[in-house]
């Protein structure tokens, strides 16, 4: 969700909104961390004193080293025009080597998978906590199944609405994150009491113990469960552009305080009951829940589920934001995108969102509990965080200087190493389905992005040409009345070099001159040229000094959409009242006022022509190229991709490659059964 520029200021409305859009996953842990630190202890009887304190030294360390210093210190420096994530931080320091497009690749494919376990994880952990509860007059049956049913029937509910956006419900999202804040704090207050040693755990010396201590059964492996704590930082960062710098400073505090509170408050109840035969010997039990007074526990579970359906909302939109991001940077094909409300920014892609569905059901299914989705919950971020890290170094390095950037490498990629290491027990619990999808998405890139590339590099020079020896061509057929006018206005979206000779591929002109020729009024050839900015909006025009050829250089930001008729008209619009080229008025019409004409839009797309019998082109490449070409006919036609849907669209296939090589020597041996009658 990205709202106006207003909220970018620092102020109570944009800490508000920064409430609801920010912090949905992270703000949510306290639901299960503490659950899977029980867990790793095997029953809730072996969480000693020690191995409590520890546990929460070890969750206060990790949000200060890698949320608070790497993410809200360090990573928020790194801004793309106000903008983040790991898609907005590769634009910013690509060009510092094209190795880069490496860790952006398996950090972009590996956030986009492991979010696929955000919803499952939160809904279902605010969900049990209605399991065996008595509330007034009502017993809540404790069998999962309803949980199940449940959570599946909420989930449904908000991935269906998101096609008609969030505009309206947004709203409510930062009071209730608020609400949800406070109650997190003060439910931590009220279990901390007298007993306010608990904030000895602040000592790192804890954390640092309890990694080697006798009482953690789990050893080093329970930073995988510790590390649940922190899964939002990357998210935070993506979203900076949302609310902008300001609002996150002044709001992570409140947040880091009123998390550790409730941390403190669900270790002290720990340490109250850890003894307790009525716990002693259970292995799932949530200390979230357990340490709310019986009067407010429906309270709880209430705000615990707005809180949970929330950030996944949140993770929702977020991926529709990461996949556009990937989709204009050429990591991921074109998908079709629209916009469900007038909040700029705001976009819905029903692809993803029913993929993105459909998996986190299987999800909530397969694992049928929240502490079976703990055990797998976040393998894969830990990936991103280190990919983000490498990124991270680059910038420090072009930013600041060499030193600072290699302090960036070494600390944070060691303590994030170490973290994905103690993941790697998840990998049996399930994590190898995020790892799978991981794996899924980065191919879908690597052969998107790399065949794209392999393609490029077999372009013969010969398949140019110069459109400047053919302006003289094209203003003649232009006025030639002897050929039906095509179009008044003819587009081609094609790529043109004025830096090298107005260099454009030669099936370009001859689409328009060759066979049929194609009179048009006005021929224009429109290049669409990415930024390194996220919202660049802007244009070149170059009329080849002429009246009727024009060359379009079209600006667009990673985070602009295509729409390619309406900047079009827009500029013509230009062109006109600046007298640069004749109006176009009609003589029939139901607007005779009109002063642009038809338009018709030429695709050339390339398809592959017998690749296996070219020996100049590699089986590797092959693969990709091929692979590349499939991907582009099974997603989003280009007229819809650029906006076009609505228009007159011809769309042309080319040959990608026109190698070919046939023995075409004939010779004539013998004419049979010829007759020639000779006229008299």
């Amino acid at each position: 969700m990205s709202l106006s520029k207003s909220i970018h200021k620092k102020s109570f409305f944009g800490m508000l909104i920064t409430l609801g859009i920010v912090y949905g996953d992270i703000g949510t842990s306290p639901l299960y961390v503490m659950n899977a630190i029980v867990s790793d202890a095997g029953k809730f009887g072996n969480a000693k004193p020690e191995y409590i304190i520890g546990s929460i030294s070890l969750i206060f360390w990790t949000l200060m080293l890698i949320t608070t210093i790497k993410y809200v210190i360090i990573a928020m420096k790194a801004d793309n025009n106000h903008e983040g994530g790991i898609f907005a931080l590769y634009a910013l320091v690509r060009k510092r080597g094209k190795w880069l497009v490496v860790p952006a690749l398996i950090g972009g494919a590996a956030l986009l998978a492991d979010g696929t376990l955000t919803p499952a994880v939160t809904v279902t952990s605010a969900i049990e906590g209605l399991k065996g509860r008595t509330i007034g007059m009502i017993n809540i049956s404790n069998s999962q199944m309803m949980v199940l049913i449940s959570v599946s029937i909420i989930l449904f509910v908000l991935f269906l609405t998101q096609r008609f956006g969030t505009a309206a419900i947004g709203r409510s999202f930062g009071p209730i994150m608020l609400l949800w804040f406070v109650f997190l704090g003060v439910a931590g207050v009220i279990n901390i009491g007298p007993h306010w040693d608990i904030l000895r755990a602040i000592s790192p010396l804890y954390a640092i113990e309890i990694l080697f201590s006798p009482v953690n059964k789990a050893g080093i492996f329970i930073l995988g469960s510790i590390f649940l704590a922190t899964t939002g930082a990357e998210a935070l960062y993506s979203d900076m552009g949302h609310v902008g710098k300001a609002n996150i400073y002044w709001t992570w505090p409140f947040v880091f305080a009123m998390l550790m509170l409730n941390y403190f408050g669900q270790g002290v109840w720990m340490l109250n009951n850890y003894n307790n035969p009525a716990f002693t010997h259970m292995s799932d039990i949530n200390p979230f829940y357990e340490m709310v007074p019986q009067n407010f526990q429906l309270f709880a579970i209430i705000i615990a589920t707005l809180a949970a359906v929330i950030a996944s909302q949140a993770l929702i939109t977020g991926s529709f934001t990461l996949v556009n991001e990937a989709i204009i940077l050429k990591f991921l094909p074109r998908l079709k995108i629209t916009h469900p409300s007038k909040i700029r920014g705001q976009i819905y892609i029903g692809g993803v969102n029913w993929i993105l569905f459909v998996l986190t059901m299987g999800i909530v299914w397969f694992f049928q509990t929240s502490q079976h989705m703990e055990a797998a919950y976040g393998l894969a971020i830990t990936i991103t965080m280190l990919m983000t890290t490498m990124l991270l170094y680059e910038f420090m390095r072009q930013k600041f200087s060499f030193g600072a950037g290699l302090a960036v490498l070494l600390g944070f990629g060691t303590l994030e190493s170490v973290f994905l290491i103690a993941s790697l027990t998840k990998f049996i619990h399930g994590g190898y389905l995020t790892l799978l999808l991981t794996l899924l998405i980065l191919s879908v890139m690597y052969v998107w992005y790399f065949g794209n590339k392999r393609r490029e590099s077999y372009v013969r020079d010969s398949e140019y040409v110069s459109l400047t020896d053919y302006v003289e061509q094209l203003q003649s057929l232009s006025h030639n009345q002897h050929f039906p006018i095509y179009a008044t206005n003819l587009v081609y979206l094609a790529k043109v070099l004025p830096n090298d000779k107005y260099r454009v591929k030669r099936n370009v002109v001859s689409s328009i001159l060759d066979q049929q020729p194609k009179r048009a009024k006005v021929y224009w050839f429109v290049t669409i040229n990415e930024t390194n900015e996220p919202f660049d909006s802007y244009y070149t025009v170059d009329l080849m000094g002429t009246e009727n050829v024009v060359s379009v250089q079209l600006y667009l930001g990673f985070k602009k959409n295509q729409n390619v008729n309406s900047y079009l008209r827009q500029i013509i619009q230009d062109l006109i009242s600046e007298n640069v080229i004749e109006t176009q008025k009609t003589c029939y019409g139901t607007n005779l006022n009109r002063t642009v004409g038809d338009f018709k839009y030429v695709i050339i797309s390339q398809q592959l022509v017998d690749l296996g019998s070219n020996p100049e082109v590699k089986r590797w490449d092959q693969l990709l190229i091929g692979g590349r070409v499939l991907l582009q006919n099974i997603t989003t036609s280009p007229a819809i991709w650029y906006g076009l849907e609505y228009s007159t669209v011809a769309e042309e296939t080319d040959p990608l490659f026109t190698y070919r090589k046939y023995d075409i020597m004939f010779k004539q041996r013998r004419i049979i059964n010829w007759k020639h009658k000779i006229k008299k």
